[in-house]
């Protein structure tokens, strides 16, 4: 089994680099503009969005394009393509959505006038074919765009020499990204390697059933007769804090703005990451070795591929907490700990009931709360929709059939254990965690 691992270095000949990373990452900013004009260009005229195919076809005979090595050129056009994606996923339920904006810096004079405008030093990277790495001296060289080739004496590739953790040990090389941090006012590199690791033996052979949402983010049913729900509040409540305090920023550089907006980032980041490992340690804990989590295809579309309407703050909230991306997290820690992943329909979890099987609409009387009319008991409607997950109700031949004739408990369906996320302690039970503001 291969991961691949993201290392942060410093750079120890940042002077004699800084320049031309500099006019690197300003290529990269004007093919990003020359990309993104092109493709308000191909929306207005057809109604369609180019791919990253059509862009890179449409554009690699463009001045801008040769700024850079081919393959960081393709990886900016990549961006692009999924920026755009992105918002016309968003723009259906969303009217305030954006499409993704051009790339400059403003700057302004003692008076508040704006003075001029520059390309903001963006992120470049490069791939395999434009990376040589020397591990015995710790230097790794870059290859130049074309048009940064022009004097004779100059050679055709940056070389920066690094500095990593001790600990750390840089080997199978995949992508290198120059980053510039505001914060410290120079380039640092982000090497991305491959490691092989062992395939551990899963830690059972039992199945838990993960069932995502937006007022409870998930619900996690165990065939130990155990259920745990993770609220989605504290992504609510940076989802209200945040745009609002984005909202009252005016400085003209827009530097506040853009450090809420990384915060908020990280803060989303962090709430994934904490909960797929939550979880995963919980499954460890109870001989979990495979997890089946419901797939989320058409939760924004209708049979008809309509855009279905959750509410205002629904639609914001189901568009920007990114289920996929949660289900990619997990998919790679479960992995590491030898514990399958499996997508499984949703199709009609929510409406039938995991004890008798029957499929009523009316039985899911309130967002939180399933009644069975047929041996009238009443338990978590998320709960229920995780436990037919985890039977993969909509599978013939899955373990479902035998097991919704048995006489089974319904005390862990209706009380399931709640868990909070605490910014510093991961998530903990509800009786310990102390919320504050963000």
């Amino acid at each position: 089994m291969y991961v691949h691992r993201t290392y942060r270095a410093k750079i120890r000949n940042h002077s004699p680099v800084e320049r031309m990373l500099d006019l690197h990452a300003w290529s990269a900013s004007k093919l990003w503009n020359v990309a993104n004009h092109h493709s308000r260009q191909v929306w207005e005229e057809t109604g369609e969005i180019p791919d990253d195919s059509d862009l890179k076809r449409e554009l690699k005979g463009h001045t801008k394009y040769k700024g850079l090595h081919s393959q960081s050129s393709q990886r900016v056009l990549e961006e692009l393509a999924e920026a755009f994606n992105s918002w016309y996923g968003k723009r259906k339920n969303d009217s305030r959505a954006n499409p993704p904006g051009y790339r400059k810096k403003n700057y302004y004079d003692d008076n508040g006038n704006r003075v001029h405008e520059e390309h903001p030093r963006s992120t470049v990277t490069w791939k395999q074919k434009g990376i040589r790495h020397d591990s015995k001296h710790n230097r790794v060289r870059l290859s130049k765009g074309a048009n940064h080739k022009d004097h004779p004496r100059d050679w055709d590739y940056i070389l920066v020499e690094y500095e990593t953790r001790p600990e750390v040990t840089v080997e199978n090389l995949q992508q290198v990204r120059a980053v510039y941090s505001k914060s410290k006012q120079r380039w640092e590199l982000h090497l991305v390697c491959k490691h092989e690791v062992e395939t551990p033996d899963a830690p059972g052979t039992e199945t838990a059933g993960i069932d995502l949402g937006i007022c409870n983010f998930a619900a996690v049913a165990y065939s130990t007769e155990e259920s745990d729900l993770y609220p989605g509040n504290r992504l609510k409540q940076d989802g209200y804090y945040f745009p609002k305090e984005i909202a009252k920023c005016d400085d003209s550089g827009g530097k506040e703005a853009t450090r809420l907006q990384a915060k908020w980032s990280e803060r989303r980041t962090h709430f994934f990451h904490s909960l797929a490992k939550h979880i995963v340690e919980r499954c460890i804990e109870r001989g979990v070795g495979r997890i089946n989590i419901g797939k989320l295809n058409g939760i924004r579309e209708d049979a008809n591929g309509e855009s279905k309407s959750w509410g205002r703050h629904g639609n914001l909230d189901l568009h920007g907490w990114a289920f996929d991306r949660f289900t990619k997290i997990l998919t790679y820690k479960a992995k590491v700990e030898g514990i399958e992943v499996v997508e499984v329909s949703e199709r009609d979890t929510s409406k039938t009931c995991c004890v008798c099987g029957r499929k009523v609409d009316s039985q899911r009387v309130e967002r939180g709360l399933y009644v069975c009319d047929e041996h009238d008991d009443a338990f978590n409607a998320d709960v229920n929709g995780a436990e037919n997950i985890r039977l993969d109700i909509n599978q013939s031949n899955s373990e479902s059939s035998a097991s919704l004739d048995e006489d089974r408990s319904t005390g862990w369906l209706a009380q399931p254990g709640v868990y909070l996320h605490d910014l510093t302690r991961g998530f903990l039970p509800r009786d310990q965690v102390v919320d504050c503001k963000p």
